[in-house]
């Protein structure tokens, strides 16, 4: 069983639990998993192109890292390294659907169940609202902005998770700023019928 420090930071607690799992402590793996499915789960569901296989590719990512926790030396954070996990999840989970026949254009049962849900409550339209802005970016600039806004992983292990430099990142954050804030804009204030004419 690992100890940690009251002044340890969540990603030296995450590195340090992924340390210890690696020898197999089950409740090492646990926390490993606990500290990090959410960021994780928000990271595929904002970069993958079906929401609705959140769980199955945060599922996917943890077992690929579990099967290669033992090579895992922690010269990043923990998180970094699952995170640069999940993205080549999303990568490999696009690129099998893109070689598979599309069997139906229609609606399946989760999305016409989503659509009935009450839109009244606290906060729902707000993050449908965000989640609609975030899906109208570029890929690139939607993983950046996420990574270091919602996520809040600074911009070199941004960076290193998108395999790019950190001006990169940088660069993508910004547009994806510039562009929310106009749509946001644009949303807020639309141009009168008579106005565009």
């Amino acid at each position: 069983m690992i100890t940690l420090a009251l002044n340890t930071s969540p990603d030296e607690s995450t590195t340090a639990w992924a340390l210890a799992a690696r020898s197999g402590d089950a409740e090492a793996v646990e926390h490993f998993v606990r500290a990090l499915h959410r960021d994780v789960r928000r990271f595929v569901t904002s970069i993958g192109a079906d929401p609705q296989c959140a769980d199955d590719l945060t599922q996917d990512t943890f077992l690929r890292a579990l099967g290669s926790l033992h090579r895992f030396e922690g010269r990043s954070s923990a998180r970094t390294w699952l995170l640069t996990i999940a993205r080549r999840t999303v990568v490999d989970s696009l690129r099998y659907a893109a070689t598979r026949p599309r069997l139906t254009d229609t609606d399946d049962w989760q999305s016409v169940a989503e659509r009935a849900q009450p839109h009244g409550l606290p906060g729902f339209d707000d993050g449908i609202a965000l989640a609609e802005l975030l899906a109208k970016l570029p890929e690139e600039r939607r993983e950046a902005f996420v990574l270091t806004q919602l996520l809040g992983l600074p911009y070199a292990e941004a960076a290193q998770v998108s395999n790019c430099p950190v001006g990169t990142v940088r660069s993508r954050v910004a547009r994806a700023r510039t562009s929310l804030i106009e749509r946001l804009h644009e949303a807020e204030n639309p141009i009168p019928m008579g106005a565009a004419a």
